[in-house]
């Protein structure tokens, strides 16, 4: 095969699977070449991608190793998309009776809500999770995308203690709206020792993020972050610590909601 022919093959291959390790045995027989050939092409299209910052090819050496893509869009890109996407957010006609924000279209568009996934992905790819948990059911198709960036499964948590899973482990914890919840985890899911991401559309007080976080220490999984598309500004003290919101809403005085870029996308 021509370089360029081998080159559109391997971006589709890597870019496709994301966080996926193919080693240049892998390829060396897939293309009928030499390895110091596909190394060559893996650093063309490291430089290319590297440039237009589409993401990051990365190196992994040892016995198993090989080459994997990480969907990390560039910080300027990060920023112009969630800003553009608080410009929509903010219009007047999205407020709700209730003081309430209709954002339902923006988390059923694939594209956009790709790139959501791939932003929080990026904040948390060094901690490598061994999953992305998150509860129905708006959250699930950010979740679904930070998953597949992540390269990793997707585990559901549900309202409906009636789901066909088996045996559940059932919770109930405290919404921020001061109700009293629950939500139910099948026993095969998830295993003791594992590291789960929690990833959620919106956070109030964070309630469903701690009622998460406790029913992985009932699995004995540790929980290595939390991602939320948005968070309200108030209240500033949250159930959760450390988590980390693409967007923040602040409600103000005349009853209007504001919509801006969290603030360390401004960094």
């Amino acid at each position: 095969m021509k370089r360029n022919e081998r080159i559109a093959a391997m971006t589709r291959i890597l870019t496709e699977n994301p966080n996926q390790i193919y080693t240049l045995t892998y390829f060396a027989d897939l293309f009928e070449s030499a390895k110091s050939t596909i190394s060559e092409d893996l650093v063309i299209m490291r430089e290319v991608f590297d440039y237009f910052e589409l993401g990051q090819f990365v190196t992994v050496t040892g016995a198993a190793g090989g080459v994997k893509f990480l969907p990390i869009p560039g910080k300027k890109q990060g920023f112009e998309f969630v800003r553009n996407l608080c410009r929509k957010l903010s219009e007047p006609e999205r407020v709700l009776p209730g003081g309430f924000l209709y954002m339902s279209d923006v988390l059923a568009d694939p594209g956009t809500v790709q790139r959501m996934g791939e932003l929080l992905a990026a904040q948390f790819v060094r901690q490598q999770p061994d999953f992305v948990l998150t509860i129905e059911t708006r959250g699930i198709p950010v979740a679904l995308m930070t998953a597949r960036a992540l390269g990793v499964p997707l585990v559901v948590a549900r309202r409906d203690t009636r789901a066909l899973e088996g045996s559940l482990v059932t919770i109930s914890y405290m919404s921020g709206s001061g109700k009293m919840e629950m939500m139910s985890l099948a026993r095969r899911a998830v295993s003791e020792g594992q590291r789960a991401l929690i990833i959620d559309d919106f956070m109030h007080a964070g309630g469903s993020a701690k009622g998460l976080a406790d029913l992985m220490r009932e699995f004995s999984v540790s929980v290595v972050g939390t991602g939320i598309v948005m968070s309200m500004s108030n209240p500033q003290r949250k159930m959760v610590d450390n988590y980390v919101s693409l967007m923040q809403m602040h409600e103000l005085s005349d009853g209007t909601l504001r919509v801006e870029p969290a603030p360390w996308l401004l960094g």
